[in-house]
């Protein structure tokens, strides 16, 4: 997941957002930009263009099954000896002229038509779980790159509040200053804190239209003006009661939202059955062993029918010939005839593309186990995301909490003249750094659960 970036020094983060105007569209909710993104991504488009090839290609092997039928003409002229008409040869000029159709049926090809098409069946099943596999990851990209702007406008809204305080210090100095209890010391020095702290409202307003940027790019939109995303109003974060809105690994296991129990491995074994990059690696090992049976058909003999009807028209210089009805007439021939070919040697041929077949069938067996050693390995490394966030989560709340109160404090005390701008600027900076963290920690969270919910075979959503 992209890192998120968190400010120091004066407050909010930096990685921030802004609202765009409100004058444009209504905001997208994660459902939205997902559906969108799946209908309108060129990769996504160039599988589902690969997916209906291996449908074309499935047709042709079934269809290979079917009879052929062809149909011929040809004009021959001879100069020379050449065959009367009284069945003589003679130095003459002769021209003919031929008519046929022809059809053939293959009756036993080695098993290779049939287990042909069952080659290309999983074939296309192995690139429909491709394109579903990049359907998930532009899904996964999206929520990514959602939070990612959901997180900036929380800070903006930080580094806004910081702007609020800083404004109502400027306000209050100016007024002490009017009175004669503030030097011009303390106020230029508030109003360059103020000043940073309008800094920070830029570029964390910036950081937001550079995520909108980066997500509508991704979902393909032609521009980010007016785009904006939808703030989850279901993700409660109520972190002092305990209660989460989504689920989170606990100890050994993890109670998901409608309290089942389940831990590292039953996740991992549903993600093996539903996940379809594992399907397609298991269709192509499937697939390998019907590869090694094609090439085994070269061992075979193949028997295959034949039919076909004929007639030809034939004249010599200088004799009288029939007419052309007539010739084609009488010399309208059929005929019916089997085919039997026996290999006996076709230079090692055969047996290389055995070899060759034996040999992809253990690539694809290795390609299965890396494919499920890779996913272990994602769905391990979220599942421990998870239970970082959930802790950072605790964390950053107490934080927060703790330097609230120091930041009250402090404001009470320079309210009354106990304590300087010093002291209170640097609490109110350690306190909305806190805001940050724990803004922060809130969106790792959340997107950490809702992707180990997705390996599980749920839809990615918050």
């Amino acid at each position: 997941m992209k890192s998120f970036i968190v400010c120091c020094g004066t407050a909010a983060a930096l990685l921030a957002p802004a609202a765009l105007p409100a004058a444009a569209q209504e905001p997208w909710s994660l459902e939205r930009c997902i559906d969108n993104a799946v209908a309108h991504n060129i990769t996504i488009e160039q599988y589902r263009l690969r997916t209906e090839s291996q449908a074309i290609q499935l047709q042709n092997a079934k269809y290979s099954r079917l009879p052929d039928l062809n149909a011929s003409a040809g004009e021959n002229f001879s100069f020379g000896r050449g065959l009367t008409a009284d069945n003589t040869y003679t130095n003459t000029n002769t021209s003919s002229t031929s008519f046929s159709v022809g059809t053939s049926v293959p009756i036993f090809t080695g098993f290779q038509i049939p287990n042909q098409i069952k080659l290309n069946q999983l074939n296309l099943e192995a690139a429909t779980a491709d394109l579903e596999k990049a359907k998930n990851d532009i899904r996964t990209q999206v929520a990514q790159e959602y939070v990612q702007a959901l997180y900036n406008m929380e800070i903006l809204d930080v580094a806004r509040r910081q702007v609020s305080i800083d404004s109502a210090q400027v306000a209050r100095l100016q007024a002490l200053l009017d009175v004669g209890r503030a030097s011009r010391a303390e106020l230029s020095q508030q109003q360059a804190t103020l000043a940073q702290s309008r800094l920070t409202v830029i570029q964390a307003d910036n950081n937001l239209k550079l995520a909108l940027l980066s997500l509508s790019q991704l979902l393909e939109l032609d521009s980010p003006e007016g785009f904006t995303v939808l703030r989850p109003d279901s993700v409660e974060w109520k972190v002092e009661s305990g209660e989460f809105a989504t689920a989170v690994p606990s100890g050994e296991g993890m109670a998901a939202a409608n309290s089942t129990p389940y831990t590292l491995n039953s996740t991992l074994e549903n993600a093996l059955s539903t996940k379809p990059e594992v399907q397609a690696a298991q269709l192509r090992l499937q697939a390998a062993d019907r590869s090694i049976k094609i090439a085994q058909a070269g061992l075979y003999p193949t028997l295959s029918f034949s039919a076909g009807l004929g007639t030809n028209y034939y004249t010599t210089s200088g004799f009288k010939a029939d007419g052309f009805g007539t010739q084609l007439k009488n010399n309208f021939s059929q005929y019916l005839g089997f085919n039997l070919s026996i290999p006996i040697f076709n230079r090692f041929q055969t047996r290389n593309s055995i070899r060759s077949a034996k040999l992809e069938k253990m690539n694809q067996t290795l390609a299965l186990a890396q494919t499920k050693r890779t996913l272990y390995k994602e769905i391990q490394t979220a599942w421990y995301n998870t239970i970082a966030a959930r802790e950072k989560l605790h964390s950053s709340n107490e934080a927060r909490r703790a330097s609230e109160d120091a930041f009250q404090l402090v404001q009470a005390k320079y309210e009354q003249g106990k304590a300087t701008i010093t002291e209170f600027n640097e609490a109110k900076n350690a306190y909305l750094k806190t805001e940050s963290d724990l803004t922060q920690a809130r969106y790792e969270y959340l997107y950490q659960t809702a992707l180990l919910k997705f390996y599980r075979g749920e839809p990615l959503h918050f």
